[in-house]
């Protein structure tokens, strides 16, 4: 890969980080879009973007874990089944014209600018402890549908997995986000070996964004000054709609080009 190209990469796994950080959720779905820009299909960006979330999840946790932050039980819980539909919906993803699965991704980044807003409304929401069989159900749900996202469009999940543990199983913001980070190395870590295999990753690329990202979430937590939540929030959805419609632009394009 051109050193253009690498230093490009780190500047927007840059960005990502930064956006990430400020907002307490992954980076995967500004990751795979600037990766559609470097020309790559569906399969690669999304392969490549869960490598580069597996570098910035993985320094997160390790943080946390050294801080004592860490409840393994939880994360395990959440993580078993987020595994196994990490790999259904990968394999999901490899079955759908391109067009679709662009179309797809498009309509998860709408998708994420209420939910955004929702991870803020449910931090002060009371609800009953679930039942042991709801509770069993709420984890298959919450770590499930995380893991099949993370599978079929290359993101992490946190953005989905974060309101989902406060609303199902009545976590705590700051345990919802802390959990979430260590089932994202889990299941990053088994989709990378899983698309390792199939020849889909492109390295260079995935590293470089992650080490961007690695920095970013460091500077937008330690020493960036604290920006106002509402001028956050704002600035995030209208980048989340600007990438939407490029990705719509390009499921277009695609289909287009297969008629």
């Amino acid at each position: 890969m051109p050193l253009i190209d690498v230093a490009l990469l780190t500047l927007g796994g840059l960005t990502a980080g930064i956006l990430a950080g400020l907002l307490g959720i992954g980076g995967g779905v500004l990751m795979v879009p600037l990766l559609l820009l470097f020309g790559m299909n569906v399969e690669q960006a999304a392969a490549t973007s869960l490598l580069a979330i597996l570098v910035t999840a993985t320094t997160g946790s390790l943080q946390n874990w050294r801080m004592g932050y860490l409840r393994p039980k939880d994360i395990f819980m959440l993580a078993i089944p987020a595994i196994v539909l990490v790999i259904i919906g990968t394999e999901f993803g490899d079955i759908l014209a391109e067009h679709w699965r662009r179309a797809a991704f498009g309509s998860l980044l709408i998708a994420n600018i209420y939910l955004v807003g929702l991870k803020k409304r449910v931090a002060t929401r009371e609800t009953d402890t679930p039942k042991s069989i709801t509770l069993v159900a709420a984890r298959i749900i919450t770590g499930g549908t995380s893991g099949f996202m993370a599978g079929l469009f290359g993101v992490g999940g946190g953005v989905i997995m974060v309101p989902l543990q406060v609303l199902l199983l009545n976590t705590d913001l700051k345990n919802a986000v802390r959990n979430s980070l260590g089932v994202i190395v889990l299941t990053s870590l088994v989709a990378c070996i899983h698309n390792g295999v199939k020849g889909d990753i492109v390295y260079d690329a995935g590293l470089s964004l992650g080490l961007g990202g690695l920095i970013g979430v460091q500077i937008s937590t330690r020493f960036l000054p604290k920006l106002p939540d509402h001028v956050v929030s704002r600035l995030f959805r209208t980048l989340l709609c600007v990438l939407a419609a490029y990705v719509f632009w390009q499921a277009w394009h695609a289909y287009i080009s297969n008629l």
